[in-house]
């Protein structure tokens, strides 16, 4: 009871650490699937509208991706910038640079995958209207976007929830360093482990508010999205 409390005490005096903590694991998340976004959207609406051999083939692995383990992702970077690794003259491996690769590699085929599926139903609806209008593949991936956006924005929420939620990939790549790489899961994990409870609670109560935001803001969007369509 008595880490309960000072817990909240941390949070309530706005402590240094705990709240550096906070902001560096938004910044990585947000980073993280802002590249997501950039590549998953318009990756999952040309697979939805394109057509060709072994496309099929490419579904199943994406969606098969959307499971993938979280240390296999972290294994995969951490090799890929590891000094003997091809990208290791860029010295990326510790930094949170590396922890944004990670937790975008993580959520790529999240947001691909429902990207697709999402722009593959409205296809079925404007496929004849657009056609008809001689618009061409950017066009027609621009416009399904566009008018799927408020079903997008649940993808991108959800996104964020599984980056904003990881440890073992960001631990991996990122090393848990104090002050530099160190997140809310990565510090919950540490400090549970040292006995240091009020830090652990305290960041965990943080999280689980914003998972709580995130699903509320995602069911809100798609309540307000479908009275707007009705």
């Amino acid at each position: 009871m008595s880490e309960t409390v000072s817990a909240w005490q941390l949070i309530a005096s706005g402590d240094a650490t705990l709240f550096a903590i906070v902001r560096l694991s938004l910044a990585i998340s947000l980073s993280a699937v802002a590249i997501a976004t950039l590549v998953g959207l318009p990756l999952g609406a040309l697979l939805a509208l394109t057509r060709f051999p072994g496309r099929s083939a490419i579904i199943v692995v994406l969606n098969g991706f959307m499971g993938l383990p979280p240390v296999v992702v972290g294994l995969t970077v951490y090799l890929l910038l590891s000094r003997s690794g091809p990208l290791g003259e860029f010295g990326l491996l510790f930094t949170p640079t590396a922890m944004v690769i990670a937790q975008a590699l993580l959520v790529l085929p999240i947001v691909a995958a429902l990207a697709r599926q999402t722009v593959e139903d409205l296809w079925l609806e404007y496929r004849e209207e657009l056609t008809a209008m001689g618009v061409g593949r950017a066009g027609q991936v621009a416009t399904l976007l566009w008018d799927s956006r408020f079903s997008l924005v649940t993808v991108l929420l959800a996104g964020f929830g599984r980056a904003a939620a990881e440890v073992g990939t960001v631990m991996i790549v990122g090393g848990n360093i104090d002050g530099f790489t160190r997140t809310m899961t990565t510090t919950i994990a540490l400090e549970t482990s040292k006995g240091n409870l009020p830090l652990a609670m305290g960041l965990g109560l943080i999280l689980i508010f914003l998972i709580m935001l995130i699903n509320a803001t995602a069911w809100g969007v798609r309540v307000w999205s479908e009275q707007r369509a009705g």
